[in-house]
């Protein structure tokens, strides 16, 4: 080999290095201040005393029993929840990719309405659905409020979507025509399914689950409300310590804990769950959904669909038949109320109904956000290589497992000074919201981005395109239908975020998960009829913005 080959095999090594930690620079930027900086902060403020590190109260707080309870309780509920969301909702995903049905497009944008509710909501439903009084409990004298069933149930009802969406999205789009090859050649439909299909399917649902999980473990309005003083997360135990008990060591204490699991989850998974991306022939969603053919396939869609009813239509219902049960009979009493401050007991310095605009605004610069940060994250980390990029991969799920209520009061005493003094800034719930968008934006893209043939990129630089034009020539058009499915997710998650939003939303301007929580939290059923109607209307505002994203979900050319 010639000096000047040598040269130019050094330049073309240092080159995707380069462009890749260009890609990682805003990313890092972001999170380092706006997620690692108000941890920090918090954890500093409650572990130190007059300027000194009081390491003591660790040992002390881990030494607990009931320490060790919430951990295994946190644990164990978590990794139930995510068993039983991936066992219901995979079928799901097979359907919603491979069959086309008439209302295929609204009922895939309402199981993802109850991923955006606040989670007082959800717990109210179903509470009203479970508990004492409820559906079951009229009709059959059966009560599951305050067991664990109830928590894992309303897990499911949350999660469902993830899995859908994560998972569907990429097997509407694998081609069929590499299950058929192999059982052509012999294969079983069962056999060619694990191993054409499954290898292919394994990141993203890997991926869903690792999502699923993370939410789960960090539970916190629906442990609370359903789980009853029987069972508490470490989310529930930290916002007790801080918000109820003032105890702000303990909490930063459970803080770091709950961070440290965390971490060693994403490290597992990362060591156990990294699999090689097969290069997947790509096709239009469009030409793999078929009318479902034969017995099974209608069967199977028949349990899909009464799933839906039974664990997503069902305490969607409830909501809205209780925003109408006003106090004089079935009406628009409590709409009618959300229009002025002045109903509802001092709770709201300007109308309820003024969060509406409110959300959607703080939603579209939050999904603006997600989806850009988010969106180079996933480009650099196309490439597997290194222990830099794994690294970087499992900082950007952090902020899913790390407490929403540190993360709040994180941000109010560390962006309190210039040149980041944003209190009184609009920008900074969007940036609180960001925080939780960009790792769906990045999982969702992800396994895509991966599965694209290098070789394309190769042709690409060969014919002169530089990193920047082969990516908007070559990939974009390839990841435009996960891109899309990603920004849909940014925006619901950025509608339903409540518990770092409800510390920094002004009171002027607040979000409607945040108006829900305040109408909740006062007595009087016009207060809990408005927190039903507001309920009602982020469904349907909800469901409107992923319907269009379904509608649009296909350029001009049928790909996506």
């Amino acid at each position: 080999m010639t000096a000047r080959d040598a040269e130019k095999a050094s330049r073309a090594t240092v080159r995707p290095t380069a462009v890749r930690l260009g890609l990682m620079a805003l990313p890092l930027a972001f999170f380092g201040v706006f997620f690692a900086f108000p941890v920090a902060s918090i954890v500093s403020r409650g572990l130190k005393s007059d300027g000194q590190w009081q390491f003591g109260r660790i040992g002390e707080v881990l030494a607990d029993p009931e320490t060790g309870h919430v951990l295994w309780f946190t644990t164990w509920q978590a990794a139930a929840s995510t068993a039983l969301t991936l066992a219901l909702a995979l079928p799901g995903a097979y359907v919603f990719a491979r069959f086309d049905f008439p209302g295929k497009q609204l009922l895939r944008a309402v199981v993802t309405v109850p991923f955006v509710l606040p989670t007082v909501v959800v717990g109210s439903a179903f509470l009203a659905l479970l508990g004492h009084g409820g559906l079951l409990d009229e009709w059959w004298g059966i009560r599951l409020d305050t067991t664990v069933w109830a928590i894992l149930v309303a897990h499911v009802f949350f999660n469902y979507a993830v899995v859908v969406r994560t998972v569907g999205g990429l097997w509407a789009q694998l081609d069929p025509r590499q299950e058929e090859a192999a059982r052509v050649l012999g294969a079983g439909r069962l056999a060619a399914w694990r191993r054409v299909t499954l290898p292919a399917l394994a990141p993203a649902v890997a991926a869903a689950a690792l999502m699923v999980f993370l939410f789960t473990f960090t539970s916190f309005g629906v442990v609370q409300i359903l789980g009853g003083p029987r069972y508490a997360t470490l989310e529930v135990e930290i916002y007790q310590q801080t918000a109820q008990l003032l105890d702000l060591p303990t909490a930063a204490v459970l803080t770091l804990l709950q961070f440290l699991a965390v971490a060693l989850l994403l490290a597992v998974h990362a060591r156990t769950v990294r699999r090689r991306e097969a290069t997947l022939r790509l096709v239009s969603a469009a030409r793999t959904a078929r009318r479902p053919q034969g017995a099974g396939q209608w069967a199977l869609l028949a349990a899909v669909l009464g799933t839906v009813v039974l664990l997503v239509l069902v305490p969607l219902a409830v909501l809205v038949l209780r925003s109408f049960d006003g106090p004089d009979g079935y009406g628009l009493a409590f709409y009618r109320a959300l229009a002025s401050a002045g109903d509802n007991g001092g709770t709201f310095v300007v109308a309820p109904l003024e969060a509406i605009g409110n959300s959607a605004a703080y939603g579209l610069a939050a999904t603006a956000l997600a989806v850009v940060v988010g969106g180079l994250a996933a480009a650099a980390l196309t490439r597997r290589e290194g222990r830099l990029v794994r690294g970087f991969d499992a900082l950007l799920m952090l902020p899913l497992g790390t407490s929403a209520v540190t993360v709040g009061f994180g941000f109010l005493i560390s962006l309190d000074e210039p040149p980041l003094d944003l209190r009184t800034s609009w920008i900074l719930v969007p940036l609180a919201q960001a925080l939780v968008g960009v790792p769906f934006v990045v999982r969702t893209m992800l396994p895509v981005l991966r599965a694209v043939d290098h070789r394309l990129r190769e042709a690409a630089a060969v014919l002169g395109a530089s990193p920047l034009r082969a990516w908007r020539e070559v990939d974009l058009p390839l990841v435009g239908r996960a891109l899309a499915v990603a920004a849909g997710f940014a925006f619901a998650v950025s509608l339903g975020e409540f518990g770092a939003t409800v510390f920094i939303a002004r009171p002027d301007s607040p979000t409607l998960p945040v108006a829900v929580a305040r109408l909740l939290g006062r007595p009087g059923e016009l207060n809990y009829g408005q927190a039903m109607a507001l309920s009602t209307i982020l469904m349907l505002v909800c469901a409107a913005a992923l319907l269009v994203l379904e509608r649009l979900r296909t350029d001009r050319t049928g790909e996506f």
